[in-house]
């Protein structure tokens, strides 16, 4: 049953339809169609774009893969593992902040080529910051007390 609905598809209304699309002689033709015409030759054409695509993209080259395996692309590549060390007393900023995108040209600092890698890529990488954390004492208001006489 199924493959008799096919063979009349192909046999008798493929060929009935295929005879009445308006194809032009030649490529001249085409400028002379009317806004209806074209209407009907549009799913015909459609089809043929899609076979001769089909037919063409074994041929195109192939996208390269995204390395999505590397963060690192670019930095201390030499090394087999990239370690940096940084002394806590060092630290006598009251922030310092540090990349974790691997983008950065000040590497280990951060320098905000997260911004630019994230807007690329949707990716959502910030720097580590670290912060000294504020004394206590900054924060106590000093009353004299007053002693009696």
């Amino acid at each position: 049953m199924v493959l008799e609905s096919v063979a009349r598809i192909v046999k008798v209304q493929l060929p009935a339809y295929l005879k009445r699309l308006p194809v032009p002689e030649s490529i001249t033709g085409f400028a002379r169609l009317t806004v209806s015409e074209w209407l009907r030759l549009l799913p015909f054409l459609g089809v043929l774009a899609l076979l001769g695509y089909l037919a063409v993209r074994p041929f195109l080259p192939k996208k390269k893969q995204q390395k999505d395996s590397l963060i690192n692309l670019k930095i201390q590549k030499e090394n087999p593992k990239v370690v940096n060390e940084i002394n806590i007393e060092d630290l006598c900023l009251t922030k310092a902040a540090y990349c974790r995108c691997w983008r950065s040209k000040t590497f280990p600092a951060c320098d905000g080529s997260h911004n630019k890698h994230n807007e690329l890529t949707g990716d959502n990488v910030g720097p580590l910051i670290l912060k000294k954390k504020e004394d206590f004492a900054d924060h106590l208001l000093l009353v004299p007390t007053w002693e009696a006489v």
